[in-house]
């Protein structure tokens, strides 16, 4: 677990802060019980190699933005959003892309997550507009995307490679000015 831990949004039983390289071991161990969940969806470094690349690449690249969902009780790592292809100037966006772990899924934590990091993105980044590229047979993700607000806008042919096809993908958005008070 985590330290002394400095969350940039709480909820009332998450927080989301960024990634450390310190957090690899805990990361790899829920990603390797969470196989089961996440395939063939998501495929998140499962070793230690894997995840200080996927780490340096979150934390250093200006292009993403990286969180973690931590449960406030105990600040174990619930799961992660991450913001990709940040594009700042007259686009401000991002894509989302996220995975709960297995201890965590069903337990409604990510949908706090996402809503922390989503009101995070249009606050303390000033991005307007965010995006969810998802499998249409991704059903838990999707259900996500919708409790949290988000739009379906589309559907995108073999849209990303992802286990070794290219896949199609629903794209679901929030903009700023659809966030709940």
């Amino acid at each position: 677990m985590h330290g002394v831990t400095e969350y940039l949004a709480e909820g009332s039983r998450v927080g989301i802060r960024h990634y450390t390289h310190e957090d690899g071991a805990e990361f790899i161990a829920r990603a390797r019980e969470s196989k089961a969940l996440h395939q063939p969806w998501l495929f998140p470094p499962a070793n230690a190699a894997a995840y200080a690349s996927y780490a340096g690449w979150l934390i250093e690249d200006p292009t993403k933005a990286g969180f973690l969902v931590c449960e406030r009780d105990g600040g174990g790592i619930a799961g992660f959003i991450n913001i990709n292809n940040i594009v700042e100037g007259a686009f401000q966006c991002g894509a989302l892309g996220y995975g709960a772990f297995a201890h965590a899924a069903g337990r409604g934590l990510m949908g706090e997550g996402l809503d922390l990091v989503v009101r995070y993105a249009f606050g303390g980044l000033g991005l307007h507009r965010l995006e969810i590229n998802v499998q249409p047979d991704n059903a838990a993700s999707i259900a996500l995307a919708r409790r949290c607000g988000f739009r379906l806008e589309g559907f995108s042919p073999e849209f990303l490679f992802i286990d070794g096809a290219w896949r199609d993908h629903e794209r679901w958005a929030i903009t700023a000015d659809m966030i709940r008070t």
